[in-house]
């Protein structure tokens, strides 16, 4: 089945978004101000192990259409992002510019017409399964007016934070073993916290 990821973003307005605008010795700052580098590292950088779980895992069981990546990073005033995509210094001042907010039209406008595309290019079978917060609408509301039912979340999310979503992400990567899906829509969508993550398999 046709199955894309979609990433939510790292703040690029936070304490590590700044220290990679200001730093003067940070190597990915140079290759930023140089040419560029991944959005999927780069955002990576500023939010650790959540983002570098959603990446490992939306790399692991993505199934794209042709001429889509599977792991589409959420970037706020740019829509929808291959997570290979290299971005400068000048794109991440850009994003911290624009609130993560559903009623921001500068982030609205970008992110609905690229879900629509993908909604085309996902045909009537394939899905979009959200890797982020479910709890607000800030990603829900503009995704699912375009994709209704076929954007899916990992009901397992509901109540953990974001470490132990990240974690739980890298441990089913490295095992290959996919969560669950369920539809956003009629989903609950809060729950109570679960029990913390056990050690790591060796």
């Amino acid at each position: 089945m046709l199955t894309v990821f979609l990433l939510s973003p790292a703040s690029c307005s936070g304490t590590r978004a700044k220290l990679l605008l200001r730093s003067r010795t940070s190597p990915l700052t140079a290759r930023l101000a140089n040419g560029g580098a991944p959005i999927g590292e780069v955002f990576t950088f500023m939010s650790s192990l959540y983002f570098r779980g959603k990446l490992a895992y939306a790399n692991a069981f993505g199934a794209p259409p042709r001429g889509w990546s599977g792991s589409l990073v959420i970037a706020p005033g740019r829509g929808l992002m291959g997570a290979d995509v290299l971005i400068r210094l000048m794109d991440l001042q850009d994003m911290a510019e624009i609130p993560v907010d559903e009623d921001e039209p500068r982030y609205r406008e970008p992110l609905v017409q690229h879900a629509t595309a993908l909604e085309r290019a996902l045909g009537p079978d394939g899905r979009a399964v959200l890797l982020g917060s479910v709890a607000t609408e800030k990603y829900v509301g503009p995704l699912m007016d375009v994709l209704g039912d076929r954007l899916l979340f990992p009901p397992t999310f509901a109540g953990r934070g974001d470490m132990s979503r990240g974690g739980l992400m890298l441990r089913c990567a490295r095992a290959g073993t996919p969560l669950d899906y369920v539809p956003v829509r009629g989903a609950v969508r809060h729950g109570p916290k679960p029990p913390k993550l056990g050690p790591a398999p060796r």
